[in-house]
């Protein structure tokens, strides 16, 4: 009987084994990735007392040493060990996401993980698997993107470095990019990603402004710089849901039996028009967004990206104003409350 039940087990896991043989692949490589990552960090401390070290970038540690702090005790982010070591990336990237979308609906291609659940992207430490994944969803016919990913946040489950590439960021951006990091291992909701990343993204810059104006002051160059780009960068991101919404709404207007070709160019005409007429928004003198689209033509996946990121910040910020009056900490408080977390 023994025996037989053993058989029995062991031929579910064998087929358990086939059907999953590529996500369990997948797994496999992703953990050698994150655990090579892991490994060769090295702490903090460590970089502040070597001498060869340039002054310059151990000021970008300190800095960041300031931002959790203050993450900590000013915005209600749960403590951790985040950030206390740093993976030395050699100047070059670390990781790759692939993402993907229908061709005629802002609809993201969702990809399948065992406890985290659900999301709109795949994640890659190879560049050449993750072109290998783009490629096979090209194949299908989605509009597809690659793009670097300069942080990540493990949710908790390990103890993220501070990537070396972080520093190449002036204080403001970088401020934002640890913060928004450090909300994602605060709170963070299965299958919902699109209002994880907009919270995220929402705190992180929130966050970036007080804590810019409580270390060098409203008068400060870093604060003004901040301000002065988040305002163009603001510009260009209503700009992008606008034209997101508005392709939204001639792909639900498509007849049924409209012919693919007649589509593509419907679509292909109001890309073209969305690029052409971003020389019309107000931007600032010499802003890099200017022209942004001469060289390349955005496609659904760029598109959905600002949907992903950024559709609730207006929303959000209305409702930090009005219910929180203006007190970030309140409002992560009662979203820690309201959403469970993973």
């Amino acid at each position: 009987m023994f025996k037989k039940i053993l058989l029995g087990v062991l031929l579910v896991l064998f087929g358990l084994a086939l059907l999953y043989a590529e996500l369990i692949a997948y797994g496999l490589m992703q953990a050698q990735g994150q655990l090579k990552v892991l490994l060769k960090a090295s702490p903090i401390e460590d970089y502040l007392e070597d001498e060869q070290y340039p002054d310059s970038l151990k000021s970008k540690l300190r800095l960041i040493q300031e931002v959790r702090d203050f993450g900590f005790q000013e915005l209600g982010i749960f403590e951790n060990q985040n950030y206390t070591k740093m993976y030395d990336q050699g100047g070059k990237p670390t990781l790759w996401v692939v993402s993907a979308c229908e061709p005629f609906a802002l609809k993201p291609v969702e990809w399948k993980f065992p406890l985290v659940g659900t999301f709109p992207y795949k994640g890659f430490f190879d560049l050449e698997k993750a072109r290998k994944e783009r490629a096979a969803m090209d194949e299908l016919g989605k509009d597809t993107s690659i793009r670097t990913v300069s942080a990540w946040s493990t949710l908790g489950w390990f103890s993220d470095p501070v990537m070396s590439n972080f520093l190449n960021n002036g204080d403001g951006e970088l401020a934002e990019l640890i913060l928004h990091e450090l909300t994602h291992g605060t709170l963070f909701v299965k299958d919902s990603v699109q209002f994880n990343e907009n919270l995220a993204t929402f705190i992180g810059h929130q966050g970036a402004i007080r804590f810019l104006k409580k270390r060098y002051g409203k008068e400060s160059e870093a604060y003004k710089t901040y301000i002065d780009q988040w305002g163009d960068e603001r510009k260009f991101v209503n700009y992008m849901l606008g034209g997101a919404k508005a392709l939204d709404g001639l792909y639900k207007s498509f007849d049924p039996a409209l012919v693919q070709e007649e589509k593509s160019i419907q679509k292909q005409e109001m890309i073209d028009a969305i690029c052409q007429n971003l020389d019309t928004v107000s931007f600032s003198e010499g802003s890099h967004y200017r022209g942004l689209f001469r060289d390349r033509k955005p496609n659904n996946a760029y598109f959905m990206s600002f949907v992903r990121y950024r559709e609730y910040y207006d929303e959000l910020e209305r409702e930090l104003q009005q219910k929180y009056q203006g007190n970030v900490k309140l409002l992560l408080e009662d979203y820690k409350l309201k959403y469970s977390s993973m």
